[in-house]
């Protein structure tokens, strides 16, 4: 993509991935759901879920998987909101400049 992504955008893109479980989800599974839609790294990943937990959007819990203990991250009531304040930003951010490509808007 030559479009930059943005601290803010990947906060918003890991909430909503995280928001669907509802009992949370592990982060390889983050991973590979971001990487659906942005080229990122694991190494750009991990510091936004650690961002997000010193923020207070997300949780985090370990549980027993094949053995080995798996990081569960869930989505809090604060990350929520967070989300809600992203999807409704995105919503207006998206549809001016749909309108400035369609040629319907002056900047």
């Amino acid at each position: 993509m030559v479009f930059n992504t943005g601290a803010a955008l990947l906060d918003a893109i890991v909430l909503a991935v995280v928001s669907r479980e509802p009992e949370g989800t592990y982060g390889y599974k983050i991973t590979q759901e971001v990487r659906g839609v942005l080229e990122v790294s694991e190494s750009t990943l991990y510091p936004v879920l650690r961002r997000l937990l010193k923020d207070g959007c997300l949780e985090v819990y370990d549980q027993e998987f094949a053995g080995r203990n798996r990081r569960y991250y869930k989505t809090t009531q604060r990350g929520m909101a967070q989300l809600n304040l992203y999807v409704a930003e995105w919503q207006e951010y998206s549809d001016r400049i749909t309108r400035i490509f369609a040629g319907r808007s002056k900047v």
